[in-house]
């Protein structure tokens, strides 16, 4: 009986990005890797992305379109994940595209190692200069990385393999110095690294949020998977200047980064070792905050700061805010606690 299922699904969520799309699809059909198969996710796209799919997909059968009402990103991975059916999932967003070699390299090291994630990083060059050309009044459209002819020999590939994830994985910013600082999993960008998907089958992303990336990745280091990381810019992030994070209002930005917040803190309240809560309180959480709190600084009306502080007291009670690990972290949780002090005296009044 011949297994029909590909080694390699990867999930593209498409919404109003028709310009993108053929490079994203085309860097699809120039993988070395053959046995993929593409969910490509229609969110309800109301341009001619449709249109595409239909033309990509008549022309090779590994593209498989499903078709949806838009329900934002988060939804259309949720959709994606419930047809995938891979050994491994690579998410891919359809304004970005990937190295041709990206499949085989992720597969060969994750079958080598008997890795759940093999965890690559993005293109930064390729990022700062379109961000550069953007900024110049330049087109950004047709341009494509220097370095994405470059063939590489698998076998001179260097790797770290751990076991332990939280001992590399952080939202912190290292110098130059530190030894670790080419091991790094930095931030958390889900479509950076190759999933083993018995590891993530159960790990839905939160509907209807913004930076939905942070609380799903902290659930799934929850989980200890065994990691090979490869530094290597497999990946093409094209920075959408229209796109919805950069145009959002700060303030549902702002709840978003609470939600997730919130999950996560619950997760390791109620789940994590004494390790991974440390590791992820001083890596990750405290950042986040940060970021939250940056938020209040562009809310320019009493009812958007009104309900950014309760959204934040809701975090306070629940002891989201506590344990500062670190001098930074400390005056961090004094600034959140005046922000909090502002509401209530809002409230009393």
């Amino acid at each position: 009986m011949t297994d029909d299922k590909p080694k390699i699904s990867v999930i593209i969520p498409i919404y109003n990005v028709e310009k993108y799309l053929r490079r994203c699809l085309d860097s699809m059909l120039s993988q070395t890797f053959t046995d993929w198969q593409a969910i490509c996710v229609n969110d309800g796209s109301p341009d001619n992305c449709g249109e595409i799919l239909s033309e990509y997909a008549g022309r090779d059968g590994r593209f498989k379109i499903v078709n949806k009402e838009n329900g934002g990103l988060s939804d259309a991975r949720n959709a994606g994940m419930r047809v995938a059916d891979g050994d491994f999932i690579l998410f891919l967003d359809s304004d970005d595209f990937i190295h041709p070699q990206t499949l085989e390299i992720a597969y060969f090291l994750a079958t080598r190692d008997g890795t759940d994630i093999v965890s690559f990083t993005y293109d930064r060059a390729f990022r700062t200069e379109l961000m550069v050309r953007n900024k110049l009044g330049l087109a950004c459209d047709g341009v494509m990385p220097k370095k994405y002819n470059r063939r590489y020999q698998i076998a001179q590939i260097k790797t770290l393999v751990t076991d332990d994830v939280y001992a590399y994985a952080t939202e912190r910013t290292h110098n130059a110095f530190n030894p670790k600082r080419r091991w790094l999993i930095k931030h958390c960008q889900v479509w950076k690294n190759l999933y083993r998907r018995e590891l993530i089958s159960d790990i839905p992303f939160i509907k209807g949020i913004l930076f939905e990336d942070f609380p799903w990745w902290s659930a799934v280091m929850l989980k200890n998977p065994r990691v090979t990381i490869a530094p290597l810019p497999l990946y093409y992030y094209v920075p959408n200047f229209g796109g919805i994070v950069l145009s959002a209002k700060q303030l549902r930005i702002l709840h978003s980064l609470c939600d997730g917040m919130e999950y996560a803190y619950k997760l390791y309240s109620t789940q994590a070792t004494e390790y991974q809560a440390r590791q992820w309180n001083y890596n990750f959480k405290w950042f986040f905050i940060k970021k939250i709190l940056r938020k209040t600084k562009y809310l320019d009306n009493r009812v958007d700061l009104n309900s950014a502080r309760e959204r934040v007291c809701e975090l306070e009670k629940i002891g989201a805010l506590d344990n500062p690990p670190c001098r930074w972290a400390r005056r961090v949780r004094c600034r959140v606690c005046h922000f909090i002090k502002d509401c209530c005296k809002h409230v009393k009044a």
